[in-house]
Order: C-alpha cells, then sequence, then structure tokens
C-alpha cells in the first residue's frame, strides 16, 4: 500500500479523488515514427544519397553504382510500475482508488515513453553493422541560445537547417517546446502583427501550427550543459519510437500481502534518433 494513501482516509469529507496536476500521458508518441520490435535490440536499415554518372561514351561499360547502407539500433528498455490497495483501506476511504491508481499509472508509463524520446532526440545514436558506433547531433543541427528564448529568427533557422538538409516537406515537422517559450514568442518585439496573432492562437490553443511546424508544449525537455532549455524540432521520421510491449494493465489480489489489490503496469520500449539531418536542438534562454 502507497504510504500516502492515509491522507484520502476520511470520516465526513468528500468523496472525490483529486488527480493532482500532471502531464497525462504521451504527447510525442504520435509524432515520431513507431515500430513493433522484438528482442532486446533491434535495427532499423537505411539508405542513403546516390548519385547517376554521366555515360562517357557509346557502348560504354555499364557502371556499378555502390549504394551506401545504414543501420540505427534501438535498445528496448522495461518499465515496471505497482502498488497495493488493502482492503482495510476501501472500507476506511468513502471510494475505491483502484481505478484513479491505473490512470495514475498509465499517465506516468506515457511520460516515460516521452522522456525516452526526448532523450533519443539530443543524445547520441547508434549505428554500424553491430549498433556499436556512437553518433552525437552536430552543431550543425544546433542552434545557439543567443542569449535569448524562442524567437522568430530561431523557428526561421530551424526551418532552414530542415530545408537545406533536403528533408521531405511534405514528411510532418514539429517542435516541442514549453510553456515559457510560447510566451517568449509572444514577447518577441520582432514579431510583425500578422505573426503575433497567429502566435497568440498558438498559446491560447485555437491552433497549433506555425511556420510549417505543429507546436507540442511540454515541461519535461532537458537543459544542455549552460542550463538552455534544449528546445527540439524535427521531421516525423527523423525520430523512432520501437515499442516491444505497449503498456499493459493487470489488477489482482496478492495472497502474499493479505489480499491487498495491486495494480501493476508494465511495458518495453526504445527510441533513437534516425537521421540527424532531421533534427535540430533549439537553446533557449530561461531568465
Amino acid at each position: 500500500m502507497s504510504v500516502q494513501v492515509t491522507t484520502a482516509f476520511v470520516e465526513q469529507y468528500s468523496a472525490n479523488v483529486q488527480m493532482l496536476s500532471q502531464q497525462k500521458g504521451a504527447r510525442l508518441r504520435r509524432a515520431v515514427s513507431e515500430e513493433s520490435v522484438r528482442g532486446k535490440n533491434a535495427f532499423f536499415e537505411q539508405i542513403g544519397t546516390v548519385a547517376a554518372r554521366k555515360r562517357p561514351s557509346r557502348h560504354a561499360d555499364t557502371p556499378r553504382m555502390d549504394t551506401p547502407h545504414a543501420r540505427r539500433r534501438v535498445s528496448l528498455v522495461d518499465y515496471d510500475w505497482a502498488d497495493l490497495i488493502d482492503q482495510e483501506d476501501k472500507v476506511r476511504m468513502l471510494i475505491d482508488p483502484t481505478s484513479n491508481y491505473s490512470m495514475a499509472a498509465a499517465w506516468a508509463m506515457g511520460r516515460a515513453m516521452d522522456d525516452a524520446i526526448i532523450e533519443a532526440a539530443t543524445g547520441t545514436a547508434y549505428t554500424g553493422e553491430d549498433g556499436s558506433t556512437a553518433v552525437v547531433l552536430p552543431d550543425a543541427q544546433k542552434i545557439v541560445h543567443g542569449s535569448a528564448g524562442l524567437n522568430l529568427a530561431k523557428l526561421l533557422d530551424a526551418k532552414e537547417i530542415l530545408d537545406g538538409n533536403d528533408v521531405d516537406p511534405d514528411i510532418k515537422r514539429y517542435i516541442a517546446c514549453s510553456a515559457k517559450q510560447i510566451s517568449d514568442l509572444l514577447n518577441t518585439t520582432e514579431v510583425k502583427s500578422s505573426d503575433y496573432n497567429t502566435v497568440k492562437a498558438l498559446a491560447q490553443g485555437q491552433m497549433n501550427t506555425f511556420l510549417g511546424f505543429e507546436f507540442i508544449q511540454l515541461e519535461r525537455l532537458g537543459l544542455d550543459g549552460d542550463s538552455n532549455r534544449q528546445v527540439i524540432a524535427w521531421a516525423e521520421d527523423g525520430l523512432k519510437l520501437g515499442v516491444g510491449m505497449s503498456p499493459v494493465a493487470k489488477i489482482d489480489p496478492r495472497s502474499d500481502k493479505n489480499y491487498a489489490t495491486q495494480v501493476f503496469y508494465s511495458m518495453a520500449i526504445g527510441a533513437t534518433r534516425m537521421e540527424e539531418d532531421k533534427v535540430v536542438e533549439i537553446a533557449c534562454v530561461e531568465a
């Protein structure tokens, strides 16, 4: 039994359980490429760029053009969550908290997915025949903080980097940022009136796209070595979520715990950055 459950004991008060403020599950899962995998490690094959050769003369020998191949590795990680609800606690409380515990667990699993995706975007990817070659996000894919938060210039730079890398414009593009970055955009003096109205609508939840990016607001983004927020822009297939087992719930009595009800969740997932050219890290000062 959670040692915190005694705060819900009641005599003559409310019969409701209020879920405290928290991110309700995964927000990034829908914005990345997802694939079911089996085994501890999974490999995703990649084909690189090739060039056509001018024919040197009539009846020339057929050329052999070696097509470059690469692969990315995803390593699955197991996640568990469990808590107990004693029968006696159900008697003392005006409600049965089992469903609320289950809801809290499901949300926690979703947030863990987001954390794995964020780490994959900004961290080290692994490539090579056996997936042992480490690849970091190059500086060319990073926009420096410039002593400023998120502004129009940084968004344009991110768009230019993706466009300059010939990222297919038909692939959906996303930006993950916190509420602070949305506020920074609204407070940017160089934003024209039309842009300001767009960002204002973005902040009010009336729309979620700007400059070809769909904005996803969450408060789980990490900090770089200089304590700047690591805002992420990416093309959908630039990040991969490998799912060995989607979150599975089991709610049953535990005979070894006086038949207390156990709420149990587990999953097996992993994430990787598939292509550096499709991911941009934007450093943003948070004063």
